[in-house]
């Protein structure tokens, strides 16, 4: 067996069991003569209590009941011995015991765009990465074990652990978020392949109120690296959600109806969305006729912070007063007591305001052209800017089922993806866009590269040979018939490129100077901003050209989630092509374009890969089969993989150097916003 499990820790404190002497308030900084615990910054209470040989003393937030009245549905506020679980996790803060109150300022772009930096500072899952992005460690579940052939794994909660409404939270919210949530079609009309294993559905089981138990049909061991990395949490509200899904509740619909909705269903879409993305418009925002009689404003969580109020304009959020993380001083975390989050469409505006200290901390949709105003900027302003590498790199697709033939033709030969890779100049780039910082280099789906990706690989057709684009394209029979320098398509149309750039997910600046470079080689296109959902409508809708956005995972990703090997190659919120490939997988060829037979080797390789183990002869033979294929078909052409800053106020303590600027690890979820605290 392979079991990460720690058990035991009363609240000695609270139940007036005999008691040593109070914990010291250890931090990073300084541990106090405290041994580290099994895992990084952090301890069950049993184990943090017997290396300190101490007993935790638990304070609560004074303004706990002041912000419980602020979250409709929620009643009176009971003591905090009955709101912590029995076995809170201990946090070690990084330098300093942090101070209650404040309210921390966030800037999103709009309701579902520019919002995963936010959202991933009150974010929980079973596990996380720590802050060394290579190590698991426990979260919401205390522990977790796994089978011998990684077809089995179970995880262990908190008992006493409740939802931020007080109701108890335990093995029967993963089992319903799993079955009656993320497989059942009438709420997801397609599972998402990360609750799937090789396409199949898992058997989750629970066996007692903290024990539940995924049972894998073949193995997975990514599995656990998906609950640590990724914004779908494992779990959702049974007792709340439950009142409206007919397979739980025999009065689903009537429950539903006498609130004003159509029925069930209707109900958990309002509250739950279609999918686990977190900032899914909640009634107040979706429904807002209907919300003076709903039982409350939106599901209870068991995040650090729930939301209050939402418009158009931005979201208000409160501390969960029934959190269930401690700091080594047994002061309930989190120590910040709202959020404030403000949409901005605009990015200069987004720029001022950053410039002017408006603004707590960002990282998303903060592009390196930025850096030079706000590293200039930032003693004046009380502010720190930092740059940290990305994972992800600018990248472009052309739409291989455009609806376009003649287009489509052009864009499905691998040929002119080689050219429009080979025509891109990456040191002018690198230069012009990441000055200097960066290092020019092919897609290859991971990032950063593990040891089966060669510098060959790394290096495909990413050389800056203007003549061998212009051969390509003769080849191809894409030639500049009219005299005006710029080539036709095949059949004698005439062809630009509609480049419509969110730049939310890569540099305006990038995507000019590649727009110039396909036209030295004439390729004629015009570049224009959108908004991100404007952008993002129309790659759903497969209107779109070209495409370009930030794109690549590490392999700690790619272990758990195959979905950048399988087409439309991403999901919604990313970069992605073949919409009729995708739809032809999803509806079993009923309806779409069928893909080429590369696609199937990728997808049953992802497959074998997830079900090897990592680092293993097979997994690294597997590996560097999907990484040729990528390089070999170029359906996605990178860039330069470079830089991005971070920003976070003076007043905002206990903030770490991240390792990365990236949306791959969930961003700030590995940093323990938690123990952030406002000195103001």
């Amino acid at each position: 067996m392979k079991r990460i499990l720690f058990t035991g820790g009363a609240l000695i404190a609270m139940t007036g069991a005999a008691a040593a002497a109070p914990c010291p308030a250890v931090t990073v900084a300084d541990m106090m003569g405290v041994g580290a615990g099994a895992f990084p910054q952090q301890y069950e209470l049993s184990e943090f209590e017997s290396l300190g040989d101490c007993t935790v003393e638990f304070s609560g937030n004074p303004a706990a009941a002041e912000l419980n009245a602020k979250i409709r549905g929620n009643g009176e506020l009971p003591s905090l011995a009955d709101r912590l679980p029995s076995e809170p996790l201990v946090v070690a803060p990084y330098d300093s015991i942090g101070r209650y109150g404040g309210i921390f300022d966030a800037l999103s772009n709009a309701t579902e765009s520019g919002t995963s930096d936010f959202m991933s500072i009150r974010h929980v899952n079973l596990v996380r990465y720590s802050d060394d992005l290579q190590t698991i460690v426990p979260n919401v579940a205390k522990g977790w074990e796994w089978n011998e052939d990684f077809t089995q794994l179970t995880f262990f909660l908190r008992e006493g652990h409740k939802w931020s409404d007080g109701t108890p939270f335990g093995a029967r919210d993963v089992k319903f978020w799993y079955d009656n949530l993320a497989t059942d079609t009438n709420v997801r009309e397609i599972t998402p392949d990360y609750a799937l294993v090789a396409g199949e559905v898992m058997d989750v089981i629970v066996i007692d109120e903290t024990t539940v138990q995924f049972n894998l049909p073949s193995p997975k061991p990514g599995l656990l690296s998906h609950f640590a990395n990724h914004y779908a949490q494992g779990f959702q509200p049974m007792e709340f959600l439950g009142q409206f899904h007919p397979d739980i509740d025999p009065n689903a619909d009537a429950n539903a109806q006498a609130l004003g909705f159509e029925n069930g269903y209707d109900a958990i879409k309002a509250y739950y969305g279609n999918s686990d993305w977190m900032d899914t418009p909640t009634p107040m925002l979706a429904y807002p006729d209907l919300v003076a009689g709903l039982p409350a404003d939106t599901t209870p969580t068991l995040e650090s912070h729930i939301l209050i109020a939402e418009n158009t304009e931005g979201r208000r959020l409160v501390a969960n007063p029934y959190f269930f993380q401690v700091d080594t001083a047994g002061q309930q975390l989190p120590y910040i007591n709202e959020q404030d989050e403000l949409f901005v469409g605009e990015s200069e505006v987004r720029l001022l305001k950053l410039v002017n200290s408006e603004v707590d901390y960002k990282s998303q949709a903060l592009n390196l052209d930025f850096a030079p105003l706000l590293l200039e900027n930032q003693e004046a302003g009380n502010f720190s800017v930092s740059l940290r590498p990305e994972i992800a790199m600018g990248t472009f697709t052309f739409n291989v089922t455009s609806e376009d033939l003649a287009k489509r033709a052009v864009f499905n030969d691998v040929r002119f993806r080689r050219a429009m890779s080979v025509a891109m100049n990456r040191d002018e780039i690198n230069e012009v866009v990441y000055f200097g910082l960066g290092e020019p280099q092919q897609y290859t789906a991971f990032s950063p590269l593990p040891s089966f990706v060669t510098e060959e690989m790394a290096q495909a057709s990413a050389q800056f040979d203007p003549d061998m684009a212009n051969a390509l394209l003769d080849e191809i029979g894409m030639v500049d018939i009219d005299g005006d320098g710029m080539r036709e398509l095949p059949n004698g149309d005439t062809l630009v490129l509609n480049m419509q750039v969110a730049t939310q997910g890569i540099s305006i600046k990038l995507v000019e100077l590649v727009g110039q470079n396909w036209r030295e080689v004439g390729i004629n296109n015009t570049v224009k901003e959108v908004t991100t959902d404007e952008y993002r409508s129309a790659q759903s809708a497969n209107q779109l050209d070209v495409m370009m956005y930030a794109k690549g995972q590490p392999l700690a990703v790619i272990l758990g989630n195959n979905e950048v090997f399988q087409p439309p190659f991403d999901n919604y919120f990313n970069l992605r092509t073949g919409m009729l490939w995708g739809e032809y997988i999803d509806t079993n060829g009923a309806s779409g374009v069928e893909p080429p037979e590369y696609v199937y080797e990728m997808m049953a390789d992802i497959n074998a890969f997830q079900g090897a183990i990592a680092g293993s002869d097979e997994s690294n033979v597997i590996g560097a089969r999907l990484v040729q294929s990528v390089v070999d078909n170029l359906l996605f052409i990178g860039t330069v993989q470079a830089v991005a800053p971070i920003y976070n106020n003076n007043d905002l303590k206990n903030v770490t150097e991240f390792r990365t600027q990236s949306y791959a690890y969930y961003r700030t979820y590995p940093y323990r916003a938690t123990q952030w605290w406002l000195d103001e």
